[in-house]
């Protein structure tokens, strides 16, 4: 298994207002109304449900909230969403995923094209860059999980492909479509998870400087922004030094 990888996806950075807060919760609701219309109600007989309701516990959603939006996948009301994936480049070159849930494909479409363009990248066509990428499931765990070669075996026990760990915790891939399994076994060794979601890791990544990573921090805001955005992926690299100026 690999050690640990310079790349992390700009979603996770500290510091968010409380309105980007509020935005999110929306976003992970979405999720789990969606995962819930799709499938059955209940969480526990519907894997894509579970994992949205885990994810949208881990970002402290009020229990409520998340109730609610189980209880309105249910009702007739309930919007139907497409899922959509855009593909571009960034800011010297480096590859965009943004991840969407549309009512309107044209609306969206438009917006996610004009957001590119305003912000110094280009919308390209599907799997322009998603070959630079891996699908792959995503177990995040605290540092008090354990020390490395504890989580490590616990991973490889799982059925998981890599384990990575820093002083901030542990971060566990596995295939996409085995998540559901690994992480039910890493919580009946490790405990519950910080998260636990499907995610694009990058293959190949791409060196930023301070200036070029302004420019994709102001892309990825301006992307995440839109209501109907649920996630946003790139695949930059940057020194420490930079990454402490932003």
């Amino acid at each position: 298994m690999a050690g640990h990888s310079k790349w992390a996806n700009i979603q996770h950075r500290k510091g968010r207002q409380d309105a980007v807060r509020s935005k999110l919760f929306s976003k992970l609701a979405k999720e789990i109304t969606v995962a819930a219309k799709m499938g059955d109600p209940d969480p526990d007989k519907n894997p894509r449900l579970r994992m949205a309701v885990k994810e949208a516990k881990s970002q402290s959603v009020p229990k409520d909230v998340i109730d609610r939006a189980i209880k309105k996948s249910q009702g007739g009301d309930a919007e139907n969403y497409d899922e959509i994936r855009y593909e571009g480049y960034g800011p010297n070159g480096v590859a965009v995923i943004v991840e969407t849930m549309t009512d309107n494909k044209n609306r969206t479409a438009s917006t996610v094209r004009s957001t590119f363009s305003k912000n110094g990248g280009n919308l390209g066509e599907t799997g322009s860059v998603g070959f630079m990428f891996d699908r792959k499931g995503e177990v995040t765990y605290p540092a008090s999980a354990g020390d490395a070669d504890t989580v490590m075996m616990a991973a490889i026990e799982a059925g998981a492909e890599d384990a990575e760990s820093t002083e901030d915790g542990h971060v566990i891939y596995c295939a996409d479509t085995d998540l559901n399994d690994v992480s039910n076994a890493l919580e009946a060794e490790l405990g519950e998870s910080e998260s636990t979601k499907l995610v694009w890791k990058p293959t190949t990544t791409t060196e930023m400087d301070l200036e070029s990573m302004q420019k994709l921090m102001k892309l990825v805001d301006a992307l995440e922004d839109d209501d109907d955005v649920q996630r946003v992926t790139t695949n930059f690299e940057a020194s420490d030094e930079v990454m402490a100026q932003l």
